[in-house]
């Protein structure tokens, strides 16, 4: 890269264009060059502005000037790659030649092989896709990948810090299905910048989603991975969906209520058995209430109080916000008056008692197999 002295102004654009304050940096460069147009750090520095502000066209025209200056210039070249790949159409495959110039100029700069790894195989399965037809065998894909993957790793031997590099690396092991690998570059990842949103989305995801994982661990995990990466909309679905499948659970405590007092006032009589009288005592009525208050003590409010403070109040919101979950509580409400209907009425017989039973029971276990993946 060249050594040259670069302006207070052309650093200051920098600063400005990490701010995402697009027009500003190019004001503030084009005044740079009007004092200088010589000055080729203004005008690499203009063509990254223009292309993070997705004016390609623009930005190749300021490559052009910078490469004009200096044709050997690395920073020039790389810019010019950018610029081509954002333009699209045919001319973002010449980003390939342009890279291994680069990577001609300066052998031991590790962003122009992981950038190239990120050009080369998209070139090439777009160049098998057009020879096949439109289609595309794993076995087409196996020499693109383990080339780009060559490249990917050259870039991690240059810059074996650099986040880049890694994320390059890994989305080629994905595309090649090296799932081992692709693991190992997001722990690799996440030791470089523990809030990497997608790295920690990943992780995550995969945590939570292995088998034997409860709701409630579930949800801790995602609290926690929002903790470090606070703006995740995968990272709050996830902790939504999860307190959701908490939220499911509460319907079996309600029907567990139901089966009880059911039970308790032999609403279905097994022949060869005597029944209950009825109507039961006040007493007994009373006492129904007890294992009702004990299952929701247990099932419900103690492990409600148990979770964390973030993800109590994300039960709360995820009740607001969406539909399902609302369903799912008038579900268990309905199943919990039914069954304090039966506890409390001093029924005579057994016919309505047993209406109420099937009323309580059937909408509620019709819908748990149903509403199991609903989210909305």
């Amino acid at each position: 890269m060249s050594a040259d002295t670069v302006h207070p102004a052309v650093e200051r654009a920098d600063g400005l264009i990490e701010l995402k304050r697009y027009e500003e940096a190019e004001a503030l460069l084009g005044q740079r060059l009007a004092e200088d147009p010589d000055d080729i750090r203004a005008w690499t520095k203009l063509a990254l502005c223009r292309v993070r502000a997705e004016q390609h066209e623009k930005a190749l025209e300021a490559t052009d000037r910078a490469l004009a200056l200096d044709p050997e210039d690395v920073g020039g070249l790389i810019m010019r790659a950018h610029a081509l790949r954002g333009i699209g159409g045919t001319r973002w495959q010449e980003s390939e030649g342009v890279l291994r110039e680069a990577i001609r100029l300066a052998p031991e700069y590790w962003y122009s092989y992981a950038l190239l790894a990120d050009v080369v195989w998209r070139i090439r399965l777009v160049r098998q896709g057009q020879a096949n037809g439109g289609t595309l065998t794993k076995q087409d894909m196996e020499a693109p990948m383990r080339e780009a993957a060559d490249l990917a790793m050259e870039a991690l031997r240059l810059g074996p810090e650099e986040l880049y590099a890694h994320e390059v690396a890994r989305q080629i092991a994905e595309l090649a299905s090296n799932s081992t690998v692709a693991d190992q570059l997001d722990h690799a990842i996440l030791r470089l910048d523990p809030s990497h949103p997608y790295a920690l989305a990943r992780q995550t995801q995969k945590a939570a989603n292995t088998p034997g994982v409860k709701a409630a661990e579930a949800a801790t995990l995602y609290a926690d991975a929002l903790a470090a990466a606070p703006d995740s909309r995968t990272m709050q679905d996830g902790l939504d969906d999860a307190s959701y499948r908490m939220l499911r659970g509460i319907r079996w405590l309600a029907l567990l209520c139901l089966a009880l007092t059911a039970a308790g006032l032999d609403v279905f009589v097994t022949e060869g058995e005597t029944p209950r009288d009825l109507p039961v005592s006040l007493g007994q009525r009373l006492w129904f209430l007890v294992p009702m208050a004990a299952i929701w003590a247990v099932g419900a409010l103690l492990r409600y109080r148990r979770l964390r403070a973030g993800i109590q109040i994300n039960l709360r919101s995820v009740v607001r916000r969406r539909k399902w979950p609302r369903i799912v509580l008038a579900q268990a409400a309905w199943a919990m008056l039914c069954a304090l209907l039966l506890a409390e009425i001093p029924w005579s017989e057994r016919t309505v008692p047993q209406v109420l039973f099937w009323a309580g029971l059937v909408p509620t276990l019709a819908t748990v197999w149903f509403d199991r993946k609903k989210k909305g």
